[in-house]
């Protein structure tokens, strides 16, 4: 629907001309959105499987930095300031090397391997990537809601995301206020 004339939601009953749907979010339709050329990462109307990107990309920047430092080496030796540059960015690719790890466990399994740990049917679920420690090893965090409508208890399951092991014990507890 849109708001054209009618009071939407968080308008203060101004016209603002924009698609708003019954949840009260902002919808945008397709064909305006492939005229505007929005990017698909902004574009709702797209649909399918998120991959989160491989923290093995952080490698790439590591020989980025290891080439510029390299290629620094000729000039440090005439001007020795040069080689604190040099340094630095030695110091950043060997870090960006070893932060690349490797995902042992996607975040479909991480979901599925949450589930069948807590004791309750799972409804709403959603899976975020951390990082931990100097090298920064990444361990998926998942947060479940109960099935019920309202959702009466809440979990959250700890992965690390390069062995897949879980990281303590889930964390369960009943929902706040109901």
């Amino acid at each position: 629907m849109t708001s054209g004339g009618s009071e939407g939601p968080g308008d203060g009953g101004r016209s603002v001309g924009l698609p708003v749907t019954p949840e009260a979010g902002i919808h945008i339709p397709r064909d305006v959105a492939e005229a505007e050329g929005l990017p698909e990462e902004l574009d709702a109307n797209i649909a399918g499987p998120y991959r989160f990107p491989d923290p093995r990309r952080r490698r790439a920047a590591g020989w980025i930095y290891t080439l510029v430092a390299a290629a620094l080496v000729v000039p440090a030796s005439s001007l020795p300031l040069f080689w604190v540059g040099v340094g630095v960015l030695a110091a950043l690719a060997a870090w960006h090397f070893a932060a690349g790890w490797r995902l042992g466990l996607e975040q479909e399994e991480a979901l599925a391997r949450a589930a069948a740990q807590v004791p309750f049917a799972v409804g709403h679920a959603s899976a975020a990537l951390t990082f931990h420690g100097m090298r920064a090893r990444p361990r998926w965090s998942v947060v479940m809601y109960s099935a019920d409508e309202p959702p009466t208890e809440r979990a959250l399951v700890e992965f690390d995301a390069v062995s897949g092991t879980s990281v303590g014990e889930p964390y369960v507890e009943a929902v706040p206020g109901r």
